[in-house]
C-alpha cells in the first residue's frame, strides 16, 4: 500500500492532472449519493454515481486543469485584481460550458437521444446558472489569491462537493417530473389531455424555481 501511495504521489508531482482526476472521480460519485440520501431516496442508485465518476474525472477535471492553466497564462500574477478578474471571466466562460457540458453528458452516459440531452440544458442551464453565479466567483477569488497553482484543482474538487450535491439535485428534478407527469388525474377526460399537458408544464417550471430558491438559501 505504502509503495501505491508513494508512486502515487510521484505521478502526480509529474502529472498533476492526475491529482485532479483521482479526486473528482472520488467526489463527484459521492455528491450523487449524498444527493440521493437528501432527498430521501430509499435504494441508493450507484449506477448513477458510477456516471458521475465517469464524467467527473475523465471530462470535468482534465477540462478545469486547462481552464486553470490559461487563467494562470493570461493573469499570472497573485493579486487580488488578478484574481477577481480570473474568477469573472470563469463565469462567462469556463462555467457556463461546464453546466451544459454536464446535462448533456450525464443524460448522454444514461443513452438518452441527442435531442433530449439537449432539451436537458436548455431547461435547466439557467436556473443551475443563476445559483452558481452566486457562489462560485467568491470561491474562485480564493483559489486563485491563496491557493498554489499545484493545488488549486484539488481546492476546487473539494469546493464542488457541495456544488455538485445541487446539480445531482437539479439532474434529479426530471425524475420527479416525469412521476407528476404520469400521475392519474381520474377527474380528467380523455378530451382533456392537451390542458393536463400545459398544467404539468406549470408545475415543472414551478417545482424547479422553488427547489432553486431552496437551495441558494441553503447555500448562502
Amino acid at each position: 500500500m505504502r509503495v501505491i501511495l508513494v508512486k502515487f504521489r510521484e505521478v502526480t508531482k509529474k502529472y498533476p492532472v492526475v491529482r485532479g482526476m483521482a479526486s473528482y472521480t472520488v467526489i463527484w460519485p459521492v455528491a450523487s449519493l449524498i444527493q440521493q440520501k437528501i432527498t430521501g431516496k430509499e435504494q441508493l442508485d450507484y449506477m448513477q454515481a458510477l456516471r458521475f465518476s465517469i464524467y467527473g474525472g475523465c471530462f470535468v477535471a482534465p477540462t478545469l486543469y486547462c481552464w486553470l492553466k490559461v487563467a494562470s497564462h493570461f493573469w499570472p500574477r497573485s493579486d487580488l485584481k488578478s484574481a477577481i478578474t480570473k474568477a469573472l471571466v470563469e463565469q462567462v466562460t469556463y462555467g457556463p460550458s461546464a453546466m451544459c457540458c454536464f446535462f448533456f453528458g450525464i443524460n448522454f452516459l444514461e443513452l438518452k437521444p441527442i435531442s433530449e440531452c439537449l432539451n436537458e440544458v436548455k431547461e435547466k442551464f439557467w436556473p443551475t446558472y443563476k445559483v452558481g453565479i452566486c457562489v462560485w466567483p467568491f470561491l474562485q477569488t480564493f483559489n486563485f489569491l491563496f491557493v498554489p497553482e499545484i493545488y488549486r484543482v484539488v481546492y476546487v474538487s473539494i469546493c464542488s462537493l457541495m456544488w455538485t450535491s445541487f446539480l445531482a439535485y437539479m439532474k434529479s428534478v426530471e425524475s420527479r417530473r416525469n412521476s407528476l407527469t404520469n400521475g392519474d388525474e381520474p377527474d380528467k377526460p380523455k378530451l382533456d389531455e392537451p390542458f393536463i399537458s400545459n398544467k404539468m408544464d406549470a408545475k415543472q417550471k414551478a417545482l424547479i424555481e422553488e427547489e432553486t430558491h431552496r437551495w441558494t438559501s441553503a447555500l448562502h
